[in-house]
């Protein structure tokens, strides 16, 4: 009994009160960026009245509302659910309309900070992100091709977007094979299929038919959350929900590859399958934020950094950080994306939160390499 109660406290030694302390002060932040989300819009509340139409009992007690938001109508009476049911106004308006939002930024910064955290293990550069195995450019061309070419098929965007970043990952990985793989390798291949993947992107503008057309794709790929509701969020959870065991179930393997390879071989540990699998689950990670909420920078970059100076980079406490500082990043930012014009301009317009999380991660960058450089790491 005392071996396993031993076992049991050195399994969990990595979690300690730093982590904790971090993890509960991100989510704080995260929920009260979400109160206040929820508070604005056509239909004006208090945080108040906000709040209370969050935690409405009348939503959290009745399964009937829960199956019928997160299974949709169809599916949730297929099974015997009722999909009528009464809320008030405010709880109907913060639910079905305001709330998706909010969760699918939560997804999605999520997904791409484990993401970030992994590709930057799996290729050994610090200033990798989720995209830098082509996954943003083969999106991005994939949505253009679809709404240039293919307009009938704009529905299917979402998949779309999915399948190109993947393809584009499988390129690149063919391209690096060189009867196994590098970091190195993978980098530079992909940047070449990056590269040509953009310039065909530039390209299909020019054949785009209407000005519609062009704000659309650009809203693709600059990355924007306007107009969610539950069928994206019924898109990206059960993929977040593979993710995340799998990223864990990982961790351990992402701190013997940065070891080095041949350290890695001798410790038993198959290099190459390995980190084909690894690099598969954050492309399942990136391909389900780019299919719900386009191509969002920098977020799989800041993060994992911004949380490796607080946590250290065990990749047990790094990827439990990331899984509540990345959806905080980006629920903060869709915020001001949202909120920005109509609060200081008093017009209702908003940005897409790719650009405000570029605003942000760009100059974050510049720091991390101006910091580097002056560590002599450059």
């Amino acid at each position: 009994m005392a071996t396993e109660t031993r076992w049991r406290v050195e399994r969990f030694d990595w979690l300690d009160t730093t982590l904790v302390g971090f993890c509960a002060a991100s989510l704080v932040a995260t929920l009260l960026a979400a109160l206040v989300q929820v508070s604005f819009g056509t239909f004006s509340m208090t945080l108040a009245q906000a709040w209370r139409a969050v935690f409405d009992p009348v939503v959290w007690t009745n399964p009937n509302v829960l199956a019928t938001l997160l299974l949709g109508d169809g599916l949730a009476a297929s099974l015997g659910f009722t999909t009528e049911y009464d809320l008030s106004k405010a709880t109907l308006v913060v639910w079905t309309i305001r709330m998706p939002r909010v969760l699918v930024a939560g997804f999605v910064g999520l997904n791409l900070a484990l993401s970030g955290a992994i590709f930057q293990a799996v290729t050994k550069n610090e200033l990798a992100s989720p995209f830098i195995l082509g996954v943003s450019s083969g999106a991005g061309f994939a949505i253009l091709l679809t709404l240039v070419v293919f307009p009938a098929f704009a529905f299917l965007l979402p998949i779309t977007a999915a399948v190109g970043g993947t393809l584009a990952f499988l390129v690149v990985y063919a391209i690096a094979w060189k009867g196994g793989t590098s970091p190195v390798r993978l980098v530079l291949a992909g940047v070449i299929v990056g590269t040509v993947l953009n310039s065909l992107q530039t390209s299909l503008f020019f054949f785009a038919g209407d000005v519609g057309t062009v704000q659309q794709a650009v809203a693709w790929t600059t990355g924007s959350l306007t107009g969610v509701d539950w069928e994206q969020v019924r898109l990206v959870l059960p993929w977040t929900l593979l993710v995340v065991p799998a990223a864990a179930l990982g961790a351990r393997q992402l701190n013997v590859l940065l070891l080095g390879e041949s350290t890695a071989s001798s410790l038993g540990m198959r290099v190459e399958r390995t980190r084909f699998l690894l690099s598969a689950v954050g492309i399942v990670a990136a391909a389900a934020s780019v299919a719900v909420a386009g191509i969002v920078g920098f977020v799989g970059l800041i993060v994992p950094h911004a949380v490796r100076t607080v946590v250290g980079s065990d990749h047990k406490r790094l990827l439990v950080g990331c899984a509540f500082a990345g959806p905080t990043l980006l629920v903060i930012s869709d915020l001001g994306a949202r909120l920005f014009f109509e609060v200081v301009f008093g017009s209702p317009t908003q940005i897409p939160v790719g650009i405000v999380t570029g605003l942000v991660g760009g100059p974050y960058f510049l720091y991390l390499m101006r910091k580097r450089q002056q560590l002599g790491e450059l």
